[in-house]
């Protein structure tokens, strides 16, 4: 139990709650399953209950859920116009789930979703087949545009079509393991310096005082964090307003 106080590995270890095997195939409920599902009942729950009893005057709770609500639609409206508002319950719903798994990652023994790899690239992906379905559904081929900007010299064309696409694909890369990274990081961080304090806590009176700083550092990274995990919700959700505007008008 003490090894697992200062390795800051351990808390991204995936546990299986309930074995499944289906075929060969591990479908195992684990804790990271049942902390997704407690963050959609959270997000969800939150906001049905905020606005269940909607007044003109709103309270504390109406009024959060509709700054969350207004946030999420000027998002995408600003990014994508007046016709991408057809995909703001979808942006909605994946702000309010990275914001929420972000930020219930900070209590002491919770699991953060979104730093597991896992998670982020099929959010990743989700975002990205969507953006392609869209765009293939409403212009056809027209969205292949999208790979050829215009006013570009014939001369250098090719290699700009070539780079556009493979930036295209590589999307969801870039998507996913920003948001992962920062998650990763963060939590790694927080829980060194919480090893230092734990380890010299254990050293009597002289190593109580060396592990001063180190307790002043976790505060600080914590409060850090916090912000982090709604930047990072915000940015994610951004990124995918900016690839539905591509859906949108694929032109350049």
């Amino acid at each position: 139990m003490a090894a697992d106080k200062v390795d800051p590995i351990h808390q991204f270890h995936i546990h299986t709650l309930v074995p499944i095997h289906i075929g060969g195939y591990d479908f195992s409920f684990t804790n990271y399953a049942l902390f997704m599902v407690i963050v959609v009942v959270i997000a969800g729950g939150g906001l049905y209950w905020a606005c269940v009893s909607r007044s003109v005057v709103p309270g504390r709770a109406q009024s959060v859920a509709e700054i969350l609500y207004e946030f999420s639609a000027s998002m995408l409206r600003d990014s994508a116009g007046a016709e991408g508002m057809r995909f703001f319950p979808f942006i909605l719903t994946l702000f309010m789930f990275t914001l929420v798994a972000n930020l219930i990652g900070m209590f002491p023994y919770f699991p953060t979703v979104t730093s597991q790899i896992v998670v982020t690239v099929a959010l990743a992906l989700l975002v990205f087949f969507m953006v392609l379905i869209a765009g293939l559904m409403r212009h056809g081929l027209h969205f292949f545009k999208l790979f050829v900007p215009s006013g570009i010299p014939i001369v250098v064309l090719p290699l700009v079509v070539a780079i556009e696409i493979i930036s295209f694909l590589t999307r969801p890369v870039s998507h996913s393991v920003r948001l992962f990274a920062n998650m990763l990081a963060g939590h790694i961080t927080i829980k060194v310096f919480a090893g230092f304090v734990f380890s010299l806590g254990t050293l009597g009176a002289l190593g109580v005082a060396g592990a001063i700083l180190p307790m002043i550092m976790v505060i600080g990274l914590t409060a850090l964090e916090i912000l982090i995990a709604a930047l990072q919700a915000y940015v994610f959700a951004m990124l995918a307003c900016i690839y539905i505007n591509d859906a949108i008008h694929p032109g350049h």
